[in-house]
């Protein structure tokens, strides 16, 4: 058995239940904070599932993987509690242009469906499914980053909130362009 050469994925650095901000602070990993940017991570995780459902070619794929990008960058702005990092590092960038971004998304794609007479259940083909899911871990996300307070950038939870509007209307897209009908409640 061969060992790597580089860096290795483990560090041994959280084997107590702690971790470390982009300020260099130890926190527990049950610390509210971490539990928003977990929650962040994992909503990227359930986009990239989304993604994989989508057919070849669909244009939500480009779509689905800027969103992912700008997750990580609201992951870096909720580990830099300072606002050190996020200052300097353009990736990590989150402004009103980007909320502006995904309500143009939101007003592009909400041409496809039929308007909305009653609520819809979470389902349909596997990428509409997906995207529900991710609308909801997205809800979730939001409500961690509001108890967070005023020590949260207020874009942050706009781009949140906006986000899972778009996931919605893309979870109803999916399903138009996938011939699947969507089932009233």
């Amino acid at each position: 058995m061969t060992i790597p050469s580089g860096p290795r994925i483990y560090t041994k650095t959280g084997d107590a239940g702690d971790t470390g901000l982009f300020d260099g602070t130890r926190v527990s990993k049950a610390d509210p904070r971490v539990d928003a940017y977990g929650d962040v991570d994992e909503l990227a995780a359930c986009l990239g599932l989304a993604r994989s459902a989508l057919p070849a070619g669909d244009p939500m794929t480009a779509l689905i993987h800027r969103l992912q990008q700008e997750l990580f960058a609201v992951g870096a702005r909720l580990a830099d509690p300072r606002h050190r990092i996020s200052a300097r590092v353009d990736k990590a960038a989150l402004t009103d242009r980007h909320v502006a971004a995904i309500e143009a998304e939101i007003d592009a794609l909400e041409t496809e469906p039929p308007p909305l007479r009653h609520f819809v259940l979470a389902g349909g083909s596997t990428a509409a499914a997906s995207l529900h899911l991710a609308r909801a871990v997205c809800r979730r996300a939001e409500r961690r980053v509001v108890g967070l307070g005023e020590a949260v950038e207020p874009v942050v939870v706009r781009y949140l909130n906006r986000l899972s509007d778009l996931l919605f209307v893309m979870a109803r897209v999916a399903n138009v362009r996938a011939g699947v009908a969507e089932i009233e409640w």
